[in-house]
């Protein structure tokens, strides 16, 4: 089971010390029985007491912080337990169950117990109010840190004009998905189709870090930079040796316990946090350069992304779509993180509506995150945006219309930040379609013809390919299984595939250019929508507005290649769990990709065929990124729990793997 932390978007529930309004809260046995409950149900994320582990803790002044301004109660508490526990498939509690567990959060948070039982009545649990705590993070959270030795790197590169020409470098590997545009493809040969079974591992990495581990490693000049949660680590690429670490240690209230990496440029390593910090770090030593909070955890905003450097600008922008927040993307100065610009995707959700979204009963609307890579036409001066999903998730007909801009790609102009166009993918949603990828910007022919491309997809299931000279849509080929997509929302519920879990999640499209291929992970995973009676919005809390039953009968995963001429699928790769890591192409006429069982795998482009296994020791949901030092080709991969959802039998530990032939 996992909880919402007030003000994130992990299904992480907070609490602070409560003073009920009678002398009865809980009785010992109810806390007792949620103990046993709480232990089979609950610790393989927060861990057996309460601690905290996959999924923020359940206890501590953290925890307290996020239900410490008395706008929450004990009852939104019990209805984000029920509304959203457990995850993954597993049979909802029986209403005693969930009771059970809320008294053994509440006696395990110092609360006593009392002689009659905590029962499930809204007015009753509405009473026990909330209070604060005196060593609660995030009140006194500063703004803006400048590092002990100023603002200035002493590091330098990678340049400008590197970064702009790193689809053209094999060496390195200089952005999440490779280059600026987005291809996840490494012209590197010296490791292909005919010697990659003899492949072995190089060196290990261990981070040291229990917590989720989705990063996309860096290669710049022969070191790596690798994230988890609050550590960055610079290594020796073809040792693993390391160089510098640094560790974050979080001022105010953590949102959503993933981060996907750093981005560099002029001795700058730039990254977000979970508390909503960005960071600089001297490219050379690890040192802290500056540290500016640029997104609000305490209405649900994360900083999950890899962000892009172009120039004096980082760009960036908050996940956190399911809590309801105002979704932007913006650019910070490099130099100290000043805000330049800021780009707000859902300026029609508000309580009166706009022309895109009705609100006929005036409820909280929101959503259009970012959590995924940006990609760029650096000639055009295009910056494309991936927006997600609205909020509340489920009912549409409380938002009619178009929900602009979320589940849209949406291209500004990278100097100001203003829109250029857009094209919205998912209207009016009510699946939780993020659209997630807008990426490979490539120029291909279709159907005979040259153009300027785009690789747009997302949870829904489908790749699209626009044109970006003139917005048309050229095909949408189906990546990720698709059934009863259109039915609507009913009481009883409704059952459809790609579920909120499924399509394509934060790793997307690999572009190889030599077969002209668009090689796509995907997630088969489906579910039953239930809507609310009644939509509730608790500030900073999961905002479905209803509740989800997901597929008993299992997962599965699919990579698919589809052919960029005509839409057509070339081959599929199917796995037996979903297909969340990096697909890297290579000139060595390679895909190289991981499964979550834990084998890192390279398959033959042109067919399709696995040519090589290894297992890495915990499930693989990261980068998988090719470079050379001294000539000699690497390939490093992720390893290690994704999240607590995202992992089968055994976690891991979050763990870079580098593989190379023998000497």
């Amino acid at each position: 089971m996992r909880f919402r932390l007030a003000g994130t978007a992990t299904l992480v529930a907070a609490l602070s010390s409560v003073i009920p309004s009678a002398a009865q809260t809980y009785t010992a046995e109810q806390a007792d029985h949620g103990r046993l409950v709480f232990a089979e149900v609950c610790s393989k994320c927060h861990g057996s007491s309460l601690e905290g582990d996959a999924a923020p803790a359940l206890s501590g002044p953290e925890f307290r912080a996020a239900w410490s301004d008395g706008r929450t109660t004990v009852d939104d508490l019990h209805y984000i337990i029920t509304s959203s526990m457990p995850p993954r498939g597993m049979a909802r509690l029986t209403d005693e169950q969930y009771v059970d567990v809320l008294a053994f959060i509440l006696r395990e948070n110092g609360v006593p117990s009392g002689g009659d039982p905590l029962r499930a009545d809204s007015e009753y649990l509405a009473a026990i109010r909330m209070t604060g705590a005196d060593d609660l993070p995030g009140a006194d959270a500063p703004s803006y840190l400048v590092g002990p030795r100023g603002l200035d790197p002493t590091g330098t590169g990678p340049s400008r004009q590197e970064l702009l020409g790193a689809d053209d470098d094999a060496s390195n590997w200089l952005y999440h998905t490779h280059d600026l545009r987005g291809t996840r493809y490494s012209a590197l040969e010296q490791i292909d189709r005919d010697n990659v079974s003899r492949l072995r591992p190089e060196c290990i990495y261990q981070l040291g870090e229990s917590t989720n581990f989705q990063t996309g490693p860096i290669v710049y000049d022969g070191v790596m930079y690798v994230t988890g949660l609050h550590v960055t680590v610079a290594l020796d690429a073809a040792t693993c040796r390391p160089l510098w670490r640094h560790e974050w240690a979080p001022l105010d209230q953590e949102v959503w316990l993933n981060n996907r990496g750093v981005a560099i440029q002029d001795g700058y390593a730039v990254r977000g946090t979970s508390d909503g910090y960005l960071l600089a770090l001297d490219r050379a030593d690890g040192t802290l350069l500056w540290a500016r909070q640029i997104a609000d955890p305490g209405l649900g905003e994360t900083l999950t992304m890899a962000p892009m450097i172009l120039g004096d600008r980082i760009l960036v922008g908050p996940a956190g779509s399911e809590n309801a927040i105002s979704g932007w993307v913006g650019a910070f100065r490099l130099a100290d993180g000043e805000e330049l610009w800021r780009f707000h995707t859902v300026p029609g959700a508000t309580l009166e509506g706009g022309e895109t979204w009705g609100n006929p009963e005036g409820i909280v609307l929101g959503g259009g995150a970012v959590w995924t890579p940006l990609s760029l036409d650096a000639e055009r001066g295009e910056l494309y945006v991936a927006v997600t999903n609205p909020a509340p998730d489920i009912p549409a007909h409380l938002r009619p219309g178009d929900n602009l801009y979320t589940n849209s790609i949406v291209a500004l102009d990278v100097d100001s930040g203003s829109l250029r166009w857009y094209r919205q993918i998912v209207p009016n949603d009510f699946h939780d379609w993020d659209l997630t990828q807008v990426s490979p910007v490539f120029r291909g022919s279709v159907r005979g013809v040259e153009r300027d491309l785009v690789s747009v997809t997302g949870k829904h299931g489908l790749l699209h390919l626009l044109d970006r000279t003139t917005q048309e849509e050229l095909f949408a080929a189906e990546v990720a299984h698709r059934e009863n997509v259109d039915a609507p929302v009913s009481p009883g519920g409704t059952f459809a595939c790609p579920g909120f879990l499924g399509g394509v999640e934060w790793n997307g499209p690999a572009l190889h250019p030599g077969e002209g291929l668009l090689v796509t992970p995907a997630v088969n995973y489906c579910m039953t929508i239930f809507p609310d009676e009644n939509v509730r919005h608790v500030e900073g809390e999961l905002y479905l507005g209803g509740r989800l039953e997901f597929a008993q009968d299992g997962w599965s995963g699919y990579l698919t290649a589809v052919d960029v001429e005509d839409g057509s699928r070339r081959w599929r790769y199917e796995s037996d769990a979903p297909m969340v890591a990096a697909v890297t192409t290579t000139g060595g006429d390679l895909v190289l990709t991981g499964e979550l069982n834990g084998d890192f795998l390279a398959l033959d482009v042109a067919t399709g065929e696995p040519l090589y296994r290894f297992n890495t020791g915990g499930p693989m949901g990261g980068g998988v990124v090719s470079y050379a030092v001294d000539g000699r080709q690497y390939i490093a991969v992720a390893s290690g729990q994704p999240s607590g959802f995202w992992v089968l039998d055994h976690p891991g530990q979050a763990t870079v793997v580098v593989f190379a032939l023998p000497r």
